[in-house]
C-alpha cells in the first residue's frame, strides 16, 4: 500500500510540474496579423534597400494588442530610428476614430563576413588561407567585422583571433610598406604628364596611408603610399 501511495504523489507532482505555469516565464510574442502587415512590410523593404545583404522582416502584434482596423494605414519611423536589428515601427490610421500604434519589428540582415579558419596568433601577417567565408545576420555581429577578403590583403594581427571568430577590423591593422629613412619615388601626375623624383620618406607607412616625404633639396612635400610602394602626390 505504501508504494502504490508513493507512486500515485509522484504521479500527481509531475502532472502539476507539467501544467502549473512557471513564475517570470516570458509569453512568445505573437506574429503581426491582418491587412496592415504586406503595407508595412512593403514599407520596410523599400526603406531597407540599400543594406549589404538579404533583408529578412520580422513582425509581432504590439502589447496593447492587434492593430484596430483600418482601410489606409500608414507605416512611418520614429525620429532617430535605425533599420537594423530591433526596432519599432510607427503605425497610423487617419480615418474617422484616428490611432497610432508602435509595431515591434525585427530586420535580419543576410550576408557574408570572414571568420578565422584556424587560430591567428598576434603580430602574425594574415594570410588568405587564414580565413573563411560564413553567412549569418549582419545585425547580430560588430560593425567593424570584415565582408570580404580583399580587406585583409597586407593585414597584421593586433590581437590573437581564436579558429572561428569573426575577423574584426581593429584586431588588424596595415603592414608598413615604406619605413622612415627608406628612399622612396615621389610621383605627381596630371592630365597629359608625370613627373617623378626620390626622397626619403619620415615615417612607418602602410599603403593608402599619408607620409611625409624629404625631397633632395630639404622640401618637405606629403602624399599616398601606393600598392607598389611609390609615393603619389595630389596635382
Amino acid at each position: 500500500m505504501i508504494w502504490q501511495f508513493a507512486l500515485a504523489l509522484a504521479v500527481l507532482l509531475v502532472t502539476l510540474a507539467q501544467t502549473t505555469p512557471v513564475h517570470g516565464a516570458v509569453s512568445q510574442p505573437t506574429p503581426l496579423s491582418g491587412n496592415a502587415r504586406p503595407v508595412i512590410e512593403q514599407f520596410l523593404l523599400r526603406q531597407t534597400a540599400g543594406l549589404p545583404g538579404r533583408v529578412v522582416i520580422t513582425l509581432n502584434t504590439p502589447q496593447s494588442g492587434a492593430l484596430p482596423p483600418c482601410a489606409a494605414v500608414e507605416p512611418f519611423l520614429p525620429g532617430g530610428a535605425r533599420l537594423w536589428g530591433r526596432v519599432s515601427v510607427g503605425v497610423r490610421c487617419s480615418q474617422d476614430q484616428p490611432w497610432t500604434r508602435y509595431v515591434p519589428a525585427y530586420i535580419a540582415v543576410m550576408g557574408s563576413y570572414r571568420v578565422a579558419a584556424r587560430p591567428i596568433s598576434a603580430g602574425q601577417a594574415v594570410m588568405p588561407e587564414d580565413s573563411t567565408e560564413r553567412q549569418g545576420d549582419l545585425t547580430t555581429l560588430p560593425g567593424s567585422v570584415v565582408r570580404h577578403a580583399a580587406q585583409l590583403h597586407g593585414m597584421v594581427a593586433v590581437n590573437g583571433m581564436a579558429s572561428g571568430a569573426p575577423v574584426r577590423q581593429e584586431l588588424l591593422r596595415a603592414v608598413d610598406l615604406v619605413r622612415q629613412g627608406q628612399t622612396v619615388k615621389v610621383v605627381t601626375q596630371g592630365a597629359g604628364f608625370l613627373v617623378s623624383s626620390v626622397g626619403k620618406a619620415m615615417t612607418d607607412s602602410a599603403v593608402g596611408e599619408t607620409v611625409q616625404v624629404k625631397m633632395q633639396g630639404g622640401q618637405l612635400l606629403s602624399g599616398t603610399v601606393r600598392p607598389d610602394g611609390t609615393v603619389e602626390r595630389p596635382n
